[in-house]
């Protein structure tokens, strides 16, 4: 039992300890004026060899979180070559009258082990015909899926999913979100929920079936609440060493919560470094890289030197997290991607094989000193080589 503890602990490796290099690789650019590529989130698509890298994207149309249908990118050699990017008439937006278009957007793709699909997860959201956000009739705010099989080279149409007809689910968003699948193939999806697009909203966790054609509801957990500005936003979860992790977007910082049922969670605590210093990192969305010997936040935040981007969005932050108190610890902190005077902020992270994982972010060209300070509306995938497998993808 005592080896299993260490071993579960991370701790026999304490005289080798967990190290990584990053490769920063320009995987696309785009200047064009009218629209940019935006917010792009990697998969991985197992194979007898290597697995298959996928990266979902869109276009973001220049009017505040306005987005078409996504794209996809697809990668047979683990990131060297790549098809795409390429909009899939399958998941492009609807018309659902003549001043009024439906899309999914802050899509967040990943692998279905026992139904052996891509699922793709994002948030429905009714346009006015300037690109505004509509929230004019009940349910205008809610979340889809979309699967793609790679057998046969086709995505599945979205589809919305059936939540509670209660009043805290008439805006019901699991968007920008990274969830898992359990061991007996069910889906527990983060969401931010209300009961209108105003706020503040609320976050919980739920739990669905999924069989590769349906995916079902079956219940949600503890309901976290904080009435301030908009209220809590855009979950992601992550398991590590028995117990599940949330962290939490809200206007003025961040905070983060543990369960051990990945339903229920303890009371939120904001994000600080190990030395009670606050992270800084507020607004914006903030995601896991998980090893199985060490748990890691990617994150931006103000204190930079970055008081020339909006909102501090930018650099993007990849540091370790002591699973015990919920800090980051400040001395493991390291530049993912550079501050180059764009915003970065909606992004993805997953893990690719045993031996790396990518954090994909897009440089959101929305102000002119982006252009002045050298950003190019680059595409970016930030590999993380680790030091040893990743004993998460080798089980």
């Amino acid at each position: 039992m005592l080896l299993q503890a260490l071993l579960a602990f991370g701790l026999l490796h304490a005289a080798d300890p967990l190290t990584f290099t990053i490769e920063r690789v320009a995987l696309h650019k785009q200047t064009d004026p009218k629209w940019q590529w935006f917010g792009p989130r990697p998969a991985a698509i197992p194979t007898k060899g290597q697995p298959l890298a996928i990266i979902t994207l869109q276009k973001h149309l220049f009017v505040s979180d306005y987005y078409a249908g996504p794209a996809f990118m697809l990668s047979r050699d683990l990131g060297k070559t790549w098809r795409g990017p390429e909009e899939v008439p399958a998941l492009a937006w609807r018309r659902e009258s003549p001043d009024v278009t439906v899309a999914v957007a802050d899509v967040t793709p990943g692998w279905h082990k026992k139904s052996k699909k891509l699922l793709a997860i994002g948030a429905r959201v009714r346009y006015d015909a300037k690109g505004h956000q509509l929230d004019d009739k009940p349910k205008s705010h809610q979340t889809s899926w979309a699967v793609y099989d790679p057998k046969t080279d086709r995505w599945s149409e979205w589809t919305m999913i059936a939540m509670p007809d209660e009043p805290l689910f008439n805006y019901a968003r699991s968007a920008s979100a990274q969830w898992l699948e359990k061991a007996d193939g069910n889906v527990l999806l983060p969401f931010y929920h209300g009961k209108d697009a105003k706020g503040p909203h609320a976050v919980s966790a739920a739990e669905f079936r999924f069989d590769g054609r349906e995916l079902r509801y079956l219940r949600h957990g503890s309901v976290h609440e904080l009435n301030v500005v908009r209220g809590l936003v855009e979950p992601s979860i992550t398991w590590f060493n028995g117990r599940y992790y949330m962290t939490i977007r809200n206007d003025l910082t961040g905070y983060v919560t543990t369960s051990t049922d990945g339903l229920h969670y303890a009371p939120m605590q904001e994000w600080l470094f190990d030395d009670g210093g606050e992270l800084g990192s507020y607004n914006t969305q903030a995601h896991w890289v998980t090893h199985s010997d060490g748990l890691f936040l990617t994150y931006t935040r103000k204190g930079a030197n970055n008081d020339h981007v909006f909102r501090h969005r930018a650099p993007l932050f990849l540091a370790q997290v002591d699973p015990a108190t919920l800090r980051v610890l400040r001395k493991t902190e390291v530049i993912l991607l550079p501050d180059r005077g764009a915003t970065f902020g909606n992004f993805g992270a997953a893990n690719i094989t045993p031996n790396e994982s990518w954090v994909t972010d897009s440089e959101g060209m929305f102000f002119e000193e982006a252009k002045k300070r050298g950003a190019e509306g680059v595409t970016w995938i930030a590999r993380i080589l680790w030091s040893r497998p990743n004993r998460l993808l080798t089980k």
